[in-house]
This record gives structure tokens, sequence and C-alpha cells, in this order.
């Protein structure tokens, strides 16, 4: 009786538990044969099977059992025994080290050569485990990460640690006014500097039972940096409100502060909010970098069709524009970036916000404090008395502000605001819903802007792949033949993420005579929209869509970011 092989085995398997149907499994068979390649990950990517059911199926098959790294703490001396070169490469990691036998978690269980490579470096016998590419992926990005070996070293008192890259600003609150080679210091030092240089957002520092949690946002998405041991918490803590000048003896309410550093010769705001939490009080960071704010519009990623419908409304005299999005769309970094142009000596540029963000000279800015009665509404009234001629209202969040703003546009000033709606033709809805008259929305509004973020694909680690004709169909993406697009890998360079910095893409409504009269009429959003498409406006999936027909990002994202 012939000998049936492990890859018989497992087409068997996933055959017989229903994962995918023997069409898929032939053509994928197929597609290995021409192409070449592991048949599990042709499987994965041609979506006949994912990636759970792949490994549940090799598990049975191979006797091995599976882990969720997530889940799993890392020994980081155990991590020593393999590189993170070979980690990478092979997708794998150590997780204990029992006498001469070294347990590893892999992505792929078949690689021979990974298993003998490994084996060959440590001299040890191996044990494989199974888990997910992407969870592995991620456990060697937490897990090899620059920071753990910096934390390490500040954690040890008599080390003297790495230099730190961050200065203090004159003016401003003393950052490193006591000696540095105390750990608080240094520890403080390296959490803000290693944020720097991953490019984070923001930095969270969370209080738990027993650890506190550091993670950075980057590219809009969290990634765990290191845990810190509980004793080292108040202390930090302490530190970061002595740096924002805020009350170190108040733990129970909310606080807001802010302060600044020198990075690599570049100035960073940093906004600080402090929350008291079940375990301590939980810290967040954003940074803001005043230097990207001076780019201008062209340089924020958007396409040049609604980038120029954009560009003609900022330089009309009197008016309302309106950005709409989510939190985190990038809303306020373009309206600063439209203000830094308009910002010249025979302007008078004045905003309203809570809180403030970028701290621009030769604008007049407004910090809402409703606990003392300076709300929106009440500030606009009073920002209107000193003669501007553009006024930036940071978020529109009750119809007393609407109707104050709207009514100002109408008297010859320029307004910017922003609204949190889908799309661009909702903005008018929720106008509307906020109780503003339909005529005067039609007479004020010049301009509807809808924005999302889109992660750059890493040009470094790209791969890629043909798209077949029925995913672009399934899509509606209107092609004649299959086309080239890139998919997401990781590498060092863009840390496992497979994607490197983001871009701005627009959804840009024009009002035209035609969509007063809808206003007027009180149409639907839906209506508006279809008109506003039929004149030549390109949604937010037509324009994300058009960054991935040109490489810059993958399909994945362009689902993410988009509401179709």
């Amino acid at each position: 009786m012939a000998k049936i092989s492990l890859e018989e085995k497992i087409k068997k398997t996933l055959l017989d538990s229903q994962f995918i149907s023997k069409d898929a499994l032939d053509k994928a068979i197929q597609i290995q044969k021409n192409e070449g390649g592991l048949l599990s990950k042709i499987l994965v990517k041609q979506g006949a099977v994912s990636e759970e059911q792949l490994m549940s199926c090799l598990a049975s098959q191979l006797n091995l059992p599976i882990i969720k790294l997530s889940k799993y703490k890392i020994d980081f001396e155990v991590l020593k025994i393999i590189p993170e070169q070979i980690a990478s490469h092979y997708l794998v990691i150590p997780l204990s080290k029992i006498g001469n036998t070294l347990t590893i978690a892999m992505a792929d269980p078949l690689n021979i050569f990974a298993l003998d490579d490994i084996k060959s470096l440590t001299s040890m016998t191996i044990k494989p485990i199974i888990s997910t590419p992407d969870e592995v992926k991620k456990a060697i990005r937490i897990a090899y990460g620059g920071v753990n070996a910096g934390v390490m070293d500040m954690l040890n008192e008599a080390g003297s640690g790495q230099e730190s890259e961050l200065e203090h600003v004159k003016g401003e609150v003393q950052m490193m006014q006591v000696d540095e080679k105390v750990p608080v210091i240094r520890m403080v030092g390296r959490i803000i500097d290693e944020g720097l240089k991953q490019r984070a957002s923001d930095i969270h520092l969370e209080p738990y039972l027993n650890i506190l949690r550091i993670r950075y946002r980057v590219d809009g998405e969290l990634q765990e940096a290191f845990e810190i041991p509980k004793k080292y918490q108040n202390a930090l803590i302490a530190r970061l409100k002595i740096m924002s000048n805020l009350d170190i003896t108040e733990r129970r309410l909310p606080q807001d502060g802010r302060f600044k550093v020198k990075f690599k010769d570049k100035e960073i705001d940093f906004r600080v909010s402090c929350l008291p939490i079940a375990h301590g009080e939980k810290i967040v960071m954003r940074a803001l970098d005043k230097s990207n704010l001076s780019v201008g519009l062209e340089k924020l990623g958007f396409l040049s069709e609604p980038l120029e419908a954009f560009k003609r409304a900022v330089l009309k005299p009197y008016g309302m524009i309106l950005v709409t999005g989510p939190t985190g769309s990038g809303k306020s970094t373009t309206l600063y970036s439209i203000l830094n142009q308009l910002n010249k000596p025979k302007v008078s540029l004045m905003t309203i916000e809570d809180p403030v963000e970028y701290q621009l000279e030769g604008i007049t800015q407004v910090q809402v404090k409703p606990e003392i009665g300076l709300t929106f509404a009440g500030g606009l009234r009073s920002i209107l008395r000193q003669s501007p001629d553009v006024i930036m209202v940071g978020e529109i969040r009750d119809s007393e502000t609407a109707d104050i703003a709207i009514k100002s546009s109408l008297t010859g000033l320029l307004i910017f605001s922003t609204l949190h709606t889908n799309d661009a033709a909702g903005a008018i809805t929720r106008l509307v819903d906020m109780g503003i008259e339909p005529f005067l929305i039609a007479s004020s509004l010049i301009l509807v802007v809808a924005q999302r973020l889109c992660r750059r694909v890493c040009s470094a680690c790209r791969r890629e792949y043909r798209v077949p004709m029925e995913v672009l169909k399934k899509l509606g993406i209107n092609v004649k033949e299959e086309i080239t697009g890139y998919q997401a890998q990781g590498c060092k360079q863009c840390n496992n993420t497979g994607y490197m910095g983001r871009m701005g893409t627009i959804e840009v409504m024009e009002i035209d005579e035609e969509i007063k009269n809808m206003i007027l009429a009180k149409e639907s959003s839906d209506r508006i929209k279809e008109y506003a498409v039929s004149k030549g406006m390109k949604t937010l999936w037509e324009n994300a869509v058009k960054k991935f027909l040109a490489g810059q990002t993958t399909i994945e994202e362009v689902l993410r970011i988009t509401s179709e």
C-alpha cells in the first residue's frame, strides 16, 4: 500500500472538514504547478481557507499544539537564542528552553529548512508549536523591538542606558533639569525618544494590576511596546505631570497639559491627557509636529482633482468650509495646513478649539473652557468682536455654535470647521438635524470635504501580485484585464506592519446652485450625493481605489478606511 504524503493528508482533511471546496483546492494546486510556492500560502491568498482553519488542519495532522501568542508572556532571556533576523526570515519565535530542548512557535511548521537552520544555529533539539503568521509577526515586533532592550538598561540603575536624542526647549518646562542618571528620568526620556523614532502619533501609559503597559500608535494602529514593573508607575506619572505643568498631588480628577521637546532639530509639541482609572492614572501623550503643517495641501497625499476644488474654495472671500470624518482622520492637520498658508500679516486669523492642538505664531488661538462658561458658542461671539477675517472653529458640536458660525460666514467671514459624519453629503443632513434653517445652510456653505487617512504600503517589502478579475468585479473596480497590486508584507523598516506612513484621501463636494435648491427642498443626503457624483464628484471609495491602482496602498486598506 502506497504511503500517503503529508500534503495529501492535509488536502484530505481540508475537504473532509468542508473548510474548502474541491474546485478551490484544484485551482490552488494548478497555481502551485504553474508558479510554485507553498500550497498553504496559495490557499490563504486565494481566500479559499482562513489562516486559523489551516492552522487547525495542520495541528491535527502533525499532532502539534496551537498557541495564541498574544496571551503568552515571552521570556526575554530565551529571545537571545535566535537572532531577530532569523526569527523574521522564518517567522519563528523562541518560547522556552528546558535542558537542551528549545520550544519555538512557527507560522509554517512544514518549513523543514527553517527547522534545520535553527537546529544548526542553536545545537539544540527543536520542538515546534503552531501559530498564525500575523500572531508570529506581531510577537516578533513586540519582543525584538529595540525598546525592550532600552528599558532593561534603564531598569538597571548601575547602567548608563542609551543616550536620548531629546532636548528641552527654552522657555518651556525644563525636561532634563535633574540628574540624567536618575533611572525614572532616563525611562521617561527613552519612552518619548523611542516613540518618536517609531513615528508614533500617540504614546499610551496604561496602569494595570501588576504592570504599567506602554503602547505606541503608529500610522493609526496601536502597537504594544513593552511593560514596566508596577513599582516605577507613580514615579513615571509624577515625572510626566511635572513636565506638563500639572498638579502632581491631584489623582482623582482628569487633567490636561502640554510640553515641548527638541528631537532631531525639530520642535515637537506634546499634548498630555491624564485620566484616573482603576489601577492608577492613564496618560496619553499626543505628538504634534508643526513642521508637517508648513508642507501645504499638496503634500498631504490628496489626488489632484479633488485638491483643485478644495483650493478654489479656500480662495473665496467668505462662506463656510466643512471638513468631516471620524476622530483621527486628519481633519485638524488639513485645517491647520490651510491656516498656515493663509497666515499673512494682512489677514486676521483666529481659532477657537478644544483643546488648542498646534500653537502657531501669527494666529490668535482661544482654548474652550466650559467649566468657567467659555464654550464654543460664547467664545465665537467674543471672537466676532475682534475683527477677524478667517475663523477656524475646532468642532461644531451643537446647534448654537452651528448657528453663530453660519451667520458669521454670511457677514463676510471665511469660516472653517469640522463635523463627525461619514461622507460629504451627510454634513448637510447633520446641520438640518441640529435645527439650522435650510436657507441659511444653502446661503453659507461653499464646500464640504469628507476625509480619511490611508496607510501607505511599505515600498521596501511590498509584494507584487496579479489581482484576479473576479476579485476586481466583486469590489466594483471596472478594468478590462487583471491588474498588478501590492500586498503588505512587513520588514524591519516598517516594524513588520507592512505599512509606512499615511496619506489623506478626500471626497470633495462643491455646493453649486442645484445642490442649494436641493437643500432648500430638504432632499435626502443620498439624493444630494447621487447628484454630486453625476456632476463628477469622486467618492471616498473611488479616491482610495485610485491610490490602490497607483500602487500606493493595498486593497485591504481601501476596504478598511471606506464605509462602502
